[in-house]
């Protein structure tokens, strides 16, 4: 990121109106969860089964990327060597691409017209 663009967004950020960002957040909230208790009603645990589905969903995510990740690219290092994991003596930029004065070029052959019948 640019430093002219890192140096702005903090200001950008600051002018946002945050307490009418955050009353129109929790206004759909509210209107969102109003609606979906009217549409599948209370009676047949649709929220206890939404609640239940998040806090599974948010405990594999959290297992997969504060234990899988770092063990993956710790076992990487250890186990594999150092050539398959990422390292940091590679450029950024692509490595330049030899010339191709010596290779010759594919003839095209010509386009055919369209036969108007």
């Amino acid at each position: 990121m640019p430093a002219s663009l890192r140096s702005r967004l903090p200001k950008r950020l600051l002018v946002l109106p945050w307490r009418r960002v955050g009353a129109l957040a929790g206004i759909s909230f509210g209107l969102a969860l109003l609606l979906t208790g009217f549409l599948f009603d209370l009676t047949d645990h649709f929220f206890v089964r939404l609640l239940t589905a998040f806090f599974v969903l948010f405990w594999l995510l959290a297992v997969t990327f504060l234990g899988v990740v770092p063990f993956v690219t710790w076992a990487t290092g250890h186990w594999f060597g150092r050539g398959w994991q990422e390292t940091g003596s590679r450029s950024s930029q692509p490595a330049p691409r030899r010339a191709s004065a010596n290779r010759p070029t594919p003839a095209v052959a010509p386009a055919r017209r369209p036969i108007h019948r």
